[in-house]
């Protein structure tokens, strides 16, 4: 199960599902002020809860806007009084995650647009409803990209919907998660209170960083209103290589060697194809960054394959292009085509280092070995999770099939169990965010 706040014994399992590792504190009321003044937010308003200094609303908003914004604020307050517990959901393309889906649905699909956007500034401000492809398609407009490649799996995917998931795709291991491009948000915390953290600026230190503590909260803390996002220019140049003939190992031993090397390795994902016979083991890899670094990386990659008894294909960039959307997308062979109809997708997050590990079938590997999909029923959750704790890691059951229970056993939960002590705190900030539960009960944990 993920966590808000860890130690360092959970560093890795909340890295892995999009959670910070830990909460910033810094500055004071002084230091708020002059960030408040910074993104013209008046420094008067203020809100205070859980000893975070957090700036009220301002009214940069519509009329229709805030017509939208009330209307949620007094159904929430509403919930809260009558005990109705509410389903946050933007277009429902993630329904598939998490332990369960109950409550009241919360759509909020109407609450959708482009707020802000400053290029120059490579920052961008919208509503929790907007279209994550529209968002995608206005950046590019400007040569610009959210470089954690965040899966959509669905057309009707939400910005709100990808910061609460807290998922990345190919290159959040060499770019980072969505919590590192998370800058500010705003939100309707459990009492029905419009609440502002952060803003749209980096280097911002007004109290604890909570902006990022909604990342893969699977909204259980708040209503996403708004999120200020940092962007990046597309890298200027990119090739993909197709390595054949290297089993796991073989290939988790070269990326490893690459990591510790000045490459522009950006991607990575390792595969036994079984449609073909006799099956054939592939690795590709991506490189993204400057023109002359990729032109470098490449053929000093070439030879380290070959010297391992490979061999290599540099792929079509539009093939290459349409083949890492479909592994974000999860629509390649592996992920549509199950050993069983029993089987559920197991999402292990493991350290890169981590060796080829003892599974049931072959697993698909990404993030240079820090991600491991594998097939296995969910019955297997015990021996799954033992070794990749034993790694250092945890075992998520991501996607289970459509006839199974909406709710699994204990022993067979979506996310790992925490220990006590961190479980104590997850449940601590539950309680000031949400203090009776309304948002999402039992979607991130069995016992809320």
């Amino acid at each position: 199960m993920a966590i808000f706040l860890i130690a360092s014994k959970g560093f890795r399992q909340a890295e892995a599902n999009g959670l910070p590792s830990r909460i910033r504190q810094a500055g004071g009321e002084k230091t708020e002020r002059a960030a408040c003044k910074k993104i013209k937010v008046p420094a008067v308003a203020r809100a205070y809860h859980l000893g975070m200094n957090a700036a009220t609303d301002t009214d940069t908003d519509t009329d229709t806007d805030t017509d939208i914004k009330s209307q949620m604020a007094e159904r929430v307050r509403q919930a809260a009084q009558a005990g109705v517990a509410l389903r946050i959901r933007g277009g429902g393309s993630k329904d598939f995650y998490g332990q369960a889906l109950a409550g009241e649905v919360l759509d909020m699909r109407t609450y959708a647009g482009v707020i802000s956007y400053e290029p120059s500034e490579l920052v961008v401000t919208v509503r929790g409803g907007t279209p994550l492809a529209e968002l995608e398609a206005l950046l590019a407009g400007q040569g610009q990209c959210l470089p954690f490649e965040p899966p959509h799996f669905g057309p009707q995917a939400t910005v709100g919907g990808m910061v609460a998931s807290g998922l990345s795709g190919p290159a959040r291991a060499s770019s980072g998660a969505v919590r590192d491009f998370v800058l500010g948000v705003v939100l309707l915390n459990g009492k029905g209170e419009c609440l502002t953290f952060g803003g749209q600026v980096m280097k911002n230190v007004a109290g604890y960083d909570v902006s990022r503590l909604m990342a893969g909260a699977l909204g259980t803390l708040g209503v996403l209103l708004e999120v200020s996002l940092k962007v990046l220019p597309v890298a200027p140049a990119e090739a993909t290589l197709r390595c054949s003939g290297l089993g796991q190992q073989t290939a988790l031993d070269l990326l490893n060697r690459w990591g510790a090397q000045p490459l522009p390795l950006n991607a990575s994902c390792w595969v036994r194809e079984e449609a073909v016979r006799p099956a054939q083991d592939l690795l590709f890899v991506r490189l993204r960054g400057a023109v002359a670094a990729v032109g470098a990386a490449a053929p000093r990659m070439v030879a380290d394959v070959q010297a391992a008894g490979g061999q290599v294909e540099p792929m079509d960039s539009a093939q290459a292009s349409a083949d890492w959307v479909a592994c974000r997308e999860q629509s390649l062979p592996f992920f549509s085509k199950p050993p069983s109809v029993d089987d559920c997708l197991w999402r292990l997050c493991v350290p890169q280092t981590t060796p080829a590990m003892s599974l049931p079938y072959a697993p698909f590997i990404e993030w240079q070995g820090g991600l491991r999909w594998l097939w296995a029923p969910a019955s297997a959750a015990g021996q799954l999770r033992q070794l990749a704790q034993q790694a250092g890691g945890h075992a998520t059951l991501f996607r289970r099939p459509t006839h199974t229970p909406a709710e699994l056993p204990a022993d067979q939960s979506v996310f790992t169990p925490l220990p006590s002590v961190q479980s104590r705190i997850q449940r601590a900030l539950k309680k000031q965010f949400d203090p009776v539960g309304v948002f999402n009960p039992r979607r991130l944990s069995l016992d809320w």
